[in-house]
C-alpha cells in the first residue's frame, strides 16, 4: 500500500492557494493529472486483487470507481493539452 501513501503525499503537497497565473494553473493541472493516474492504478490493482473475494455489487462498485478515476485522468489530460495549445497560440 505504499502506492496509496505516495498518492496521499502527492495530494498533500498540492498548493492550498489558487494559481497566480496561467503557468501555475497548468502546473496544477499536470499535478492533478498525475494524482488521478495514480488513483486509477490503485483502484485497478485493488479490483484485480479483491475481485474473487467481493460480493457482486461490491465488485461492480469497485470497477465503476476505477472507470470514473480513469475518466478523471482523461479529462485532466484534455485540460492539460488545452493549456499547452493555448500557451503555444499565445506565445
Amino acid at each position: 500500500m505504499s502506492e496509496i501513501q505516495a498518492l496521499l503525499d502527492e495530494l498533500a503537497a498540492l498548493p492550498r492557494t489558487g494559481p497566480a497565473g496561467p503557468a501555475e494553473a497548468e502546473a496544477l493541472v499536470a499535478r492533478l493529472r498525475s494524482a488521478a493516474a495514480r488513483w486509477a492504478e490503485v483502484l485497478y490493482e485493488a479490483d484485480g486483487a479483491a475481485r474473487l473475494h467481493l460480493p457482486p455489487r461490491a465488485e461492480a462498485a469497485l470497477r465503476l470507481a476505477f472507470r470514473r478515476a480513469e475518466e478523471s485522468y482523461v479529462e485532466l489530460e484534455i485540460a492539460l493539452r488545452d493549456c499547452a495549445e493555448n500557451r503555444d497560440a499565445v506565445g
